[in-house]
């Protein structure tokens, strides 16, 4: 158990991150467009804003948890790997960036599957969407809670369920009542405190260890493959990690809650601003984390659940204040992927299938309470969810990362630059994508040495492609052809 003094800045922290919520809240409450604002905060992100909601949604509990202790398992090659996600926010304002902005404000759509509902006019692409939308993203928000509650309970000594419900209450509140302006305000806090803190922890851990040339001798006394880009057994060949670039790289294009990032920024010179701050805050932040989860291997060996080396390495090498600032840091990263995941959820249940489907009319009174309400019930659900939780969450986040690429890079990507897709093509691309994406992921995990997510996202262009061509006479409206100049 450790003392008050690394749990008194963490709470302070958190009560700063809590409040920057609460004051979101009064202008979504008093708003008169209820729905965009609590869905995408008014699309008025500026770049410093815009560049750090990114990093702190994508920089999750995987990131700053699961990350490091995998990191720890597997040695320099796992902190190689994870370099292949510099990319993300570069390449996904670059592809998205300023197309994405234009159509989806002239469509007026708050969601990814508003997008899509409007580029394929299609019931069952919207249906499917949404459907896959919840599936995976109540894999990925699993993961960031029981991030959370490790996080809670190394801290503080406490046992893992009651770590749990303290996150949960802690999130449930400010994210019901603040909605998106909520999340982007506090990311930009959280962003800040994720790169300082990860800084100041890699030193100290350095520091702790005599030094690099120390610690790398350390490792490789141990294991020597630790300090190869193989994997503490070999595992990590040249394939798989190549196609990690698709995983955690390029693919974080069709993830819904990095694209719907596109649709809110303010202007072009907001995009721009944040594609440079975004590339270089997540390159550091990255490569601090996972190196930190490498070093503490020789200075705590011996750690049997790998998601509780990034609260035990702090606590370690830092004065216990100290530690719980930096500590702020990850659940800071949890805390705004939760949030995120959330609303994206909630919004897929109510705007895009109550909405669309069921009540298209309902009074802007019922639709902010569903809202509201919505919100709360799924963060109830995952914490049932979270309750019995795996020895590394980033797997986890990996499947879930998987699942929405095959569904949804093609019929987003080939949507905003291929006139000729349709509806059958993004139908039959999003169904080929899941179904051989969880076929492979349950019986061939590595076909053929890459990840299991490779294969299903080529078949699914494949499909798109192909079906689409294959359709065009029976294809209905076509999106509008000033979308493509």
């Amino acid at each position: 158990m450790t003392t008050w003094q690394a749990l008194v800045p963490l709470i302070g922290v958190l009560l700063i991150i809590f409040g920057a919520g609460v004051w979101a809240s009064r202008s979504v409450q008093s708003s008169s467009s209820f729905m965009q604002d609590y869905f995408l905060g008014g699309r008025s992100l500026g770049g410093f804003v815009l560049a750090m909601t990114m990093t702190a949604t994508y920089g999750s509990a995987s990131s700053f948890i699961g990350g490091p202790g995998t990191a720890y398992t597997e040695g320099l090659g796992w902190v190689l790997l994870a370099m292949t996600q510099v990319s993300t926010g570069y390449f996904v304002l670059m592809v998205l960036g300023k197309k994405f902005a234009i159509v989806t404000r002239k469509y007026n759509a708050l969601t990814m599957v508003d997008f899509l509902k409007e580029r394929y006019k299609s019931k069952w692409v919207v249906l499917f969407s949404a459907v896959s939308i919840i599936i995976f993203l109540f894999s990925a928000m699993a993961a960031q809670w029981i991030g959370g509650a490790r996080l809670i309970e190394s801290l503080v000594g406490i046992p893992y369920t009651t770590a749990l419900f303290i996150f949960a209450l802690f999130v449930l509140i400010y994210v019901t009542i603040g909605g998106f302006r909520a999340v982007a305000l506090t990311d930009a806090i959280q962003g800040a405190i994720m790169f300082v803190g990860t800084l100041i922890l890699l030193i100290a851990t350095i520091v702790a260890g005599g030094g690099l040339s120390n610690l790398m001798e350390g490792l490789r006394a141990e294991n020597p493959n630790l300090i190869t880009p193989f994997g503490a057994e070999g595992t990590l060949t040249p394939q798989f990690v190549s196609s990690f670039w698709l995983l955690v790289g390029v693919g974080v294009v069709a993830l819904p809650q990095i694209t719907v990032r596109a649709m809110s920024y303010k202007n072009s010179r907001s995009m721009h601003r944040a594609i440079i701050i975004g590339t270089i805050v997540v390159g550091i932040i990255m490569l601090n984390m996972h190196l930190i989860g490498v070093l503490a291997r020789p200075i705590l060996p011996g750690i049997e659940v790998g998601d509780k080396v990034m609260p035990l390495i702090a606590l370690e090498v830092l004065p216990n204040w100290l530690a719980g600032m930096v500590l702020a840091a990850p659940m800071a990263a949890i805390m705004s992927t939760v949030d995120s995941l959330l609303l994206l959820v909630s919004s897929s249940l109510v705007k895009d299938i109550y909405l669309n489907y069921v009540e298209p009319k309902a009074p802007p009174k019922r639709v902010k309470g569903l809202s509201i309400g919505v919100t709360a019930v799924l963060g109830v659900i995952v914490f049932l969810m979270a309750l019995n939780p795996p020895d590394l969450i980033i797997w986890l986040n990996l499947f879930a990362f998987g699942g929405l690429q095959a569904a949804f890079m093609w019929p987003i990507v080939l949507g905003l630059y291929w006139k000729k897709g349709n509806k059958y093509g993004a139908l039959t691309s999003m169904i080929t994508g899941v179904g051989l994406y969880i076929l492979s992921d349950t019986f061939f995990p590595k076909p053929f040495g890459l990840h299991s997510v490779v294969l299903p996202v080529v078949a699914a262009l494949l499909a798109y492609v192909i079906v689409s061509l294959a359709t065009q006479n029976r294809s209905g409206a076509m999106i509008e052809e000033a979308t493509y100049h």
